[in-house]
C-alpha cells in the first residue's frame, strides 16, 4: 500500500511531492516518460507573485527560482501585422512576474526530491475504486499499486479525471502552430529585433503571431489561427515545409520580419489544438482522489496554467500537512478553495483569448495590459 500516490511529474505534482516532503510526509510520483529528459519541457513562463511564487516560497525553493531568472525577459511589446510597435514596455524589474525557463524550474523541483520518490516510465492504463478511498492502479508494464490517496496531476487527457468526472475537453476554436528560429540575433536579426527582449504579440481577428526570446537566444514562435480543427488536421505537417508554406498563406501581405518567424523555422511546426473543460468545472467529493492543474481546470493559455498547477500542489500539500489523519478534511478543504480560483482564472482565460484575436484585436490587448480590468476580479491588477 502506498499512502498517497501521485500521477504525472509536471510543475504540479512535483510541487506536491516537494511541500509533502518538505513536512516529513512521503509520496510516490508515477510518471509515463522514461526519464527527466526524456521530451523537451516547453519555454518560457512568467512566475507570479499572487500564486507560482508563492507555491515555491511553500516548498522552500524561493532562493533557486531567483538565481534562474531571465533578466529582462518581462519585456512586453505589440504590433500590428504590418510590424509597427504599438506597445513596448520594457523589463524594469518592477512588474512580479518574473520570466524563467520551464524546463530549468523543473529541474529545481526535481532536485529538491528524495530519490526514489519518482518512478519513471510508469504509464496508467487503468484505475479501480477499492472502496474506504482506496484505489489500485494498473500500469503498461502490467505492474499494479494500491493507495489510500490517490492525486491526478497528469494533465489536460488524465487517466484520474473520470473517477471524478464525466466531462471532457472541448476545442476552444483556436489552434497555435509552434515554431522555432536558433541563435536568432546572428542568423535572423529582422526577427530578434521585432521580438525584443521579451514577449511579442502581433495581432488581428482570428489569427496571430506571438514569440517569446528565450534565455539562449532561441525564439519560441507560436502562431495562433482561430480556425476548425478539421482545418488544421487537414495541413500535412509530416511535410514540414509544405506545413509552414500553408500556415503562413493566412498571414499573406504582414510583415516579412514577422512571417519569417513561420517561414524560417528551424524545426518541423507542430499544431497545438487548444482545448479547455468547462469555466466552473467541479466535482462531488469523491473518497481518497482529487485532481490538481490541467486535471482539473484545463483553460486557454493566459500565463496561469503552470502558476494554478504548482499553487494546486502547494495548497494540497499544505492542507494534507494540517489534516494528516483526516485527509478526506484535507481534500474537501483544498477542492473548495481550487474550484474558486479555478473557475475565476478560467473565466479570465477565456476573455483574454478574445482579446487577443477577437473584431478589436490587437487594441483591446493593448487596452488590458496598460490597465483594462479583469472581469470579476477585485483582488489584483491585472
Amino acid at each position: 500500500m502506498t499512502p498517497i500516490t501521485i500521477v504525472g511529474a509536471g510543475l504540479g505534482g512535483l510541487t506536491l511531492a516537494r511541500v509533502l516532503h518538505v513536512h516529513g510526509i512521503p509520496a510516490t510520483l508515477y510518471e509515463a516518460d522514461a526519464s527527466a529528459d526524456a521530451r523537451t519541457q516547453g519555454g518560457m513562463l512568467d512566475i507570479h507573485e499572487y500564486n507560482g511564487q508563492l507555491a515555491l516560497q511553500a516548498a522552500g525553493l524561493l532562493d533557486e527560482f531567483r538565481r534562474i531568472i531571465h533578466e529582462g525577459g518581462e519585456a512586453t511589446r505589440v504590433l500590428d501585422q504590418h510590424g509597427t510597435v504599438l506597445l513596448d514596455e520594457p523589463d524594469d524589474g518592477s512588474g512580479g512576474r518574473p520570466e524563467v525557463n520551464r524546463g530549468e524550474l523543473r529541474r529545481i523541483l526535481l532536485d529538491s526530491l528524495p530519490d526514489g520518490t519518482i518512478q519513471w516510465g510508469r504509464k496508467v492504463t487503468a484505475v479501480h475504486p477499492l472502496g474506504d478511498g482506496r484505489h489500485e492502479l494498473t500500469f503498461a508494464d502490467g505492474t499494479t499499486v494500491t493507495t489510500s490517496l490517490l492525486v491526478g496531476a497528469d494533465g489536460a487527457w488524465s487517466r484520474i479525471r473520470p473517477l471524478l468526472s464525466d466531462v471532457k475537453p472541448e476545442y476552444v476554436g483556436t489552434s497555435f502552430i509552434e515554431t522555432y528560429l536558433y541563435d536568432a540575433d546572428e542568423r535572423h536579426p529582422a526577427s530578434a529585433k521585432v521580438v525584443g527582449a521579451g514577449a511579442m504579440s502581433a495581432l488581428a481577428p482570428g489569427k496571430g503571431i506571438q514569440a517569446h526570446r528565450e534565455t539562449d537566444g532561441t525564439l519560441h514562435t507560436y502562431v495562433a489561427l482561430a480556425r476548425p480543427k478539421e482545418w488544421i488536421a487537414g495541413i500535412d505537417f509530416a511535410d514540414p515545409e509544405a506545413a509552414k508554406a500553408r500556415v503562413a498563406a493566412e498571414f499573406d501581405g504582414w510583415a516579412p520580419e514577422l512571417t519569417a518567424l513561420i517561414t524560417d523555422g528551424e524545426t518541423a511546426p507542430i499544431p497545438r489544438t487548444l482545448h479547455a473543460l468547462p469555466i466552473e468545472h467541479r466535482w462531488e467529493r469523491v473518497p481518497g482522489v482529487t485532481l490538481l492543474g490541467d486535471a482539473a481546470h484545463l483553460m486557454a493559455p493566459s500565463g496561469e496554467g503552470a502558476n494554478l498547477a504548482m499553487y494546486d500542489g502547494a495548497e494540497l500539500g499544505k492542507a494534507i500537512a494540517a489534516h494528516p489523519d483526516d485527509l478526506e478534511a484535507a481534500l474537501a478543504e483544498y477542492e473548495d478553495a481550487m474550484f474558486a480560483r479555478s473557475a475565476k482564472a478560467a473565466a479570465e482565460a477565456s476573455w483574454i483569448l478574445g482579446l487577443c484575436f477577437g473584431d478589436n484585436a490587437p487594441h483591446s490587448f493593448i487596452g488590458f495590459l496598460t490597465g483594462g480590468s479583469i472581469p470579476g476580479d477585485t483582488t489584483r491588477e491585472p
